[in-house]
């Protein structure tokens, strides 16, 4: 363990990917060994320290943020077993999910869901309810069968369905409120291929139907270009046809150079002449229809070159398309440009008690801006929208929401602050962000 402690005139600032989130931690540790993990987390308890963990900065919040112990997941994120009879992955809490997807596929398995960022760290994922699309598909968090924890005393505690199974059904979503996440163990599925076809739509039709598209595909999203009438649609189903991946030459064009270079570059001239946006929206290159067959890890995530902020929010699925409408209506009447697209996916209920999708079919609704743009009168609009829908947060992404506004949104609030309260009773593992978001320790 290498543990980097530094004076208050000379601390290492750290910074989230996005650049909004800053600190600087009074300790920096990078753990390599659940004993190690477990020992940082005692010490800075004994010391009167709060502790954050942080993996690969993904979350939007300042969830991750502390002026005391920093555990850095970097040296700690080894596949321990796996079994490819039963799917049973265990992991450490470090592992990015890119490194994850190439271990699976190495040992024929797969997670059969996944979101299109694989930079995040399998713990960071897990925490904040990270997800993907298919309506017959849950959040990643729904795959976990078992956790262990490093709490706030250090001890190290083992949960699943059979044992300590009130702090399971917890920990699953703990937005780093509970405790360390050190291992876990995922039921992963036999490794499988996706026939991915991606082509642009009106809008307004795709509205008009779609429940067709939703339930008539294995992974449906689609993206509306705002100053336009367009969605990029996005249909993954699963197949037994022989893999027919795009020419290395189209793969580099059309995520490389058209969706990271010159999406890009067009944010940057929109950020410097925002009256221009509309106009550079639409003479963003046309790659066409899209139409290839590769494995599913490949076909769910894309490179991610241009940083951006983010807010995201759950609604009832049938509430999806009204509330879409409203935030079309929104940019429409505020004169705002946007050079991002505002992305929509679906998917199943769960009974996670902090999940966004607890209890209900859930349409996600995710808006972004460019980094260096100003956000807050777009974000605040879209919030008011889906308030009015009992709207969810994405726990990795930019809200406005206290303790006193979200609590009414979760049936199981008051379960999942029983156990903050058992395995930090002194808030070893608290910030102001947390402080917000579920009130201090013990309220």
């Amino acid at each position: 363990m290498l543990a980097v402690p530094s004076s208050s005139t000379e601390r290492a600032r750290w910074s989230n990917w996005a650049g909004n989130q800053v600190c600087a931690p009074t300790e920096i540790v990078h753990p390599s060994t659940e004993a190690e993990l477990a020992d940082a987390v005692a010490r800075a308890a004994a010391a009167g320290r709060r502790v954050k963990v942080v993996g690969s900065g993904h979350s939007f919040t300042g969830a991750a943020l502390t002026d005391g112990t920093q555990i850095v997941l970097d040296r700690y994120g080894r596949v321990l077993d796996a079994d490819p009879v039963t799917g049973l992955v265990t992991v450490e809490a470090g592992i990015t999910l890119r490194r994850l997807n190439a271990e699976l596929a190495r040992r024929g398995l797969a997670m059969p869901n996944l979101g299109d960022v694989q930079y995040q760290t399998i713990s960071g994922a897990l925490s904040t309810a990270t997800h993907g699309t298919g309506i017959t598909h849950g959040n990643l968090a729904t795959r976990i069968r078992a956790m262990r924890l490093v709490t706030g005393d250090g001890s190290v505690l083992e949960c699943s369905r059979e044992v300590e199974p009130e702090v399971f059904h917890a920990a699953r979503v703990g937005v780093g409120a509970l405790g360390a996440i050190s291992t876990v163990t995922l039921e992963c599925v036999p490794a499988f291929d996706l026939h991915a076809v991606e082509a642009p739509e009106r809008l307004d039709g795709l509205l008009a139907d779609i429940d067709t598209h939703v339930e008539g595909n294995d992974h449906f999203e689609f993206y509306w270009v705002p100053h336009t009438g367009w969605a990029l649609t996005k249909r993954n189903n699963r197949t037994t046809r022989s893999p027919a991946r795009r020419p290395m030459w189209r793969e580099v064009y059309e995520d490389v150079v058209v969706s990271n270079w010159v999406f890009g570059a067009l944010c940057r001239v929109g950020r410097m002449r925002p009256q221009a946006i509309p106009r550079l929206m639409r003479a963003v290159p046309n790659t066409g229809p899209v139409d290839y067959v590769d494995r599913s890890d490949r076909i769910f995530t894309s490179p991610r070159h241009v940083r951006f902020y983010e807010m995201e929010y759950a609604v009832p699925r049938a509430d999806g398309p009204e509330a879409l409408q409203r935030v079309r209506d929104l940019v429409h009447r505020s004169g705002l440009f946007l050079s991002f697209p505002v992305e929509v996916r679906f998917v199943a209920a769960d009974d996670i008690p902090l999940s966004p999708a607890h209890g209900r079919e859930t349409c996600y609704i995710a808006v972004h801006v460019y980094r260096g743009m100003e956000y807050h009168q777009y974000f605040s609009g879209v919030e008011a929208i889906m308030d009015d829908y009992g709207g969810r947060p994405h726990w990795g992404k930019l809200h406005f929401q206290t303790a006193e506004t979200l609590a009414p949104r979760y049936p199981e609030w008051d379960k999942f602050q029983q156990v903050r309260a058992r395995l930090d009773p002194t808030g070893t593992f608290a910030n102001a962000y947390l402080d917000r978001v579920f009130g201090p320790i013990g309220s």
